[in-house]
């Protein structure tokens, strides 16, 4: 039987190096892989090259990578809600690369796919298509992407079994889904790890075999960026 569990999260870790390309999951705080990230930080690993929607806040999330300095270049679309990200692009200490999200999805869902490149409309006319390769279709001018190229895709789910069956919960189905099996290889961390035939293949939003290991994590926080209040 197949079974893709590992122990812990620094099992789950092994041969992220220095350097590496990761993709990581998530959309704000909304399901991003608190653990994972955690043990990069305690892990020091740096000069990472992260692709990721964007970069959490200040003291959580991709945050905490970037408070320090471990990351080389950011990959994603929205910078708004982290000072720190902002500050570090605006100075040229950090290396960034502006996606449109469609854009940045599509890019996860090739490599997912295998499809090395595909047209798109977004950025046309814009510094996104610097140095890119145009091509009009039915009238209209399209940008050639690429797919990403990552080391590792690290994504969060609601439950998974031991094959690396996933379902996601809510919004979290943002860029998980997408970015697995994305990369060289997939760690999946779960709120709730379950033997194989728990879960009812009907609800099963990605299979094990985009998957390559699996673990389940503890004491999730689930911030909310901003909270609002209705006032009395």
């Amino acid at each position: 039987m197949i079974n893709k569990k590992v122990r812990s999260v620094q099992e789950a870790l092994q041969g992220v190096e220095n350097g590496m390309t990761i993709m990581l999951g998530g959309f704000g705080l909304c399901g991003i892989p608190e653990n994972a990230i955690a043990e990069l930080v305690q892990k020091q690993t740096s000069n990472l090259i992260c692709i990721s929607n964007n970069a959490g806040v200040d003291n959580f999330g991709l945050g905490l990578l970037l408070q320090n300095r471990q990351i080389k270049k950011m990959i994603s679309s929205y910078v708004g809600e982290n000072a720190e990200f902002e500050r570090q692009m605006l100075s040229g200490e950090l290396e960034v690369e502006l996606i449109p999200q469609g854009t940045l999805a599509e890019r996860c869902r090739a490599a997912q796919a295998g499809i090395p490149a595909f047209f798109t409309p977004a950025g046309f006319g814009t510094e996104v298509a610097n140095g890119k390769e145009t091509r009009e279709f039915n009238g209209k001018m399209h940008v050639m992407e690429q797919a990403f190229k990552a080391d590792f895709s690290i994504v969060k789910a609601w439950k998974g079994d031991t094959a690396g069956n996933l379902i996601f919960k809510g919004t979290a189905r943002n860029f998980n889904p997408c970015m697995c099996g994305a990369a060289k290889i997939t760690i999946a961390e779960v709120e709730e790890l379950v033997e194989v035939g728990t879960l009812d293949p009907n609800e099963i939003h990605i299979p094990g075999i985009l998957v390559t290991r699996i673990f389940e994590g503890e004491k999730y926080e689930k911030r909310i960026e901003q909270r609002t209040v209705r006032t009395k």
